[in-house]
């Protein structure tokens, strides 16, 4: 058996649903197999996907889009991810429109290599007209005329509304619709090159800070709030309540092939390139 590291570099996004799954792994809560981490770095999804790229981090939470460009470098945990049913992305608009019309508009999406990117790419293939932005900043973009519609993830999904926009498409459901399987949104992976033996340890760990969070969520609140786009108390709760469930605590065979499918995907569509490895260590 490897002996374990210490100082690992970590990170994950500051929304609700990461900072719930993390805070009792990051604030000594559970039992960190020997490992030990620094401060953990809390950035966009789309710059943990740039990082990825560069093999930045030795644990980081990343797109599954992302995910199908670093395979050779990273591997997926069985713990942590976000993945499910009825909470993916949205494709929305100041105005209803046919989807065919979008194909030359510009589209606001959170990133290039987001998992929100790739489903857009596969349900209208051609669509090249796409601005990258942060994904707090589309739906204000869209108000402004600056985009003719956006890909929204994250809180946005449960406000966009206010911003007087219309859902044209739920990319989650249409995913789920043509494949039968939940949608994989976010993965969270630790670097081929740590071990076995280690790569299990956090695994473990992310796994008991999961069930921490689930038993006693009130603890997390502080620091889910510290860190939150959205401050309002049922958009947190219905955001963590969408995002973090059985797939968090253990992806499972269905959640593997759930993965697995939507890689397949998106290579025959261009959009990634062909591996070699597995998810798995």
């Amino acid at each position: 058996m490897s002996e374990p590291l210490n100082r690992l570099s970590i990170g994950y996004s500051p929304c609700p649903n990461d900072t719930f799954i993390f805070y009792a792994m990051m604030h000594g809560k559970v039992d960190l197999g020997g490992l030990s981490y620094g401060e953990p770095y809390l950035e966009d999804v789309e710059t943990l996907n740039s990082w990825a790229m560069k093999g930045r981090l030795d644990v980081t939470k990343l797109s599954f889009h992302a995910l199908g460009h670093v395979l050779d470098e990273y591997c997926v945990l069985a713990t942590g991810s976000a993945l499910g049913r009825g909470c993916g992305p949205l494709l929305v608009a100041g105005k209803e429109v046919e989807l065919a019309e979008l194909r030359n508009k510009r589209i606001a999406i959170p990133g290039k290599y987001t998992t929100a990117a790739l489903l857009l790419q596969m349900l209208l293939p051609g669509c090249t007209n796409l601005v990258e932005m942060r994904f707090d900043m589309i739906m204000d973009a869209l108000q402004e005329g600056q985009v003719d519609a956006g890909v929204i993830i994250h809180e946005s999904r449960f406000t966009y509304q206010q911003y007087g926009l219309y859902c044209l498409q739920d990319l989650g459901q249409w995913w789920e619709d043509s494949s039968g399987m939940p949608i994989p949104l976010g993965a969270i992976v630790a670097r081929r090159s740590l071990g076995r033996d280690n790569i299990l340890r956090i695994e473990k760990a992310i796994g008991d800070s999961v069930e921490f969070a689930f038993n006693q969520p009130e603890a997390c609140l502080d620091y889910i709030r510290q860190h939150s786009q959205e401050l309002a108390e049922e958009v947190v709760q219905s955001h963590i309540g969408l995002y973090v469930n059985e797939y968090s605590r253990n992806l499972g065979d269905e959640g593997f092939a759930a993965i697995e499918l939507f890689l397949a995907r998106g290579r025959e569509a261009g959009a990634l390139p062909e591996s070699g490895l597995g998810l798995r260590i």
